[in-house]
């Protein structure tokens, strides 16, 4: 069974892209483990731990994931492919929350970045808060470990995933919206 590490939680493009991988590849026998930062991928390549990373580099609206970069820097990885996965973010709320009890909108940087001429728009008197990935920022709502007059921005797979209505949706500022992932090569 190949192991693949991904930069993100349940819910995560991260995770849509290894599954969008594995399918183009048509590999079956797979296994997702859930690392949610790139330095944690890449420090689980490097151990053996996954036969395969698969993490974001860029994408069209938000640019570099610095992220990826730092980690990046501090390992020594082949890369076997390079590809790109359309990514729509949507604004995730606890169930029977309204848009008039919202205080804070939480996500990963590249989630505020790829959203920001909405956010400015929509919510320009809203707190704006980074977070370590927005699958794991949806799960931590649902669970109760982010307060409930905040929403997050992640996917549409998040909202089932963890319990979520969804405000709205495809609130990126661009209609296509693409991320560049990595894959390193098999160990």
């Amino acid at each position: 069974m190949l192991k693949i590490g991904v930069s993100g939680n349940r819910g995560s493009f991260s995770e849509e892209a290894a599954n969008y991988y594995c399918q183009k590849n048509n590999i079956s026998d797979y296994e997702i483990i859930y690392l949610i930062s790139v330095e944690n991928v890449l420090q689980a390549y490097e151990n053996k731990e996954i036969n395969i990373g698969i993490f974001p580099i860029e994408n069209s609206n938000g640019g570099i994931v610095y992220e990826a970069v730092y980690a990046m820097s501090r390992h020594i990885f082949e890369i076997e492919n390079i590809f790109e996965i359309d990514v729509r973010h949507c604004l995730l709320v606890k169930k029977g929350v309204k848009t008039s009890d919202i205080k804070k909108i939480i996500s990963h940087q590249q989630g505020l970045r790829q959203c920001r001429m909405y956010l400015k728009r929509m919510w320009p008197e809203v707190d704006l808060e980074e977070y370590s990935d927005t699958a794991q920022a949806a799960n931590d709502l649902a669970s109760g470990m982010i307060e409930t007059s905040c929403a997050v921005i992640a996917s549409r797979v998040c909202a089932d995933i963890y319990n979520l209505d969804i405000l709205e949706e495809g609130i990126q500022d661009l209609k296509f919206n693409f991320t560049s992932f990595i894959v390193t090569k098999e160990k």
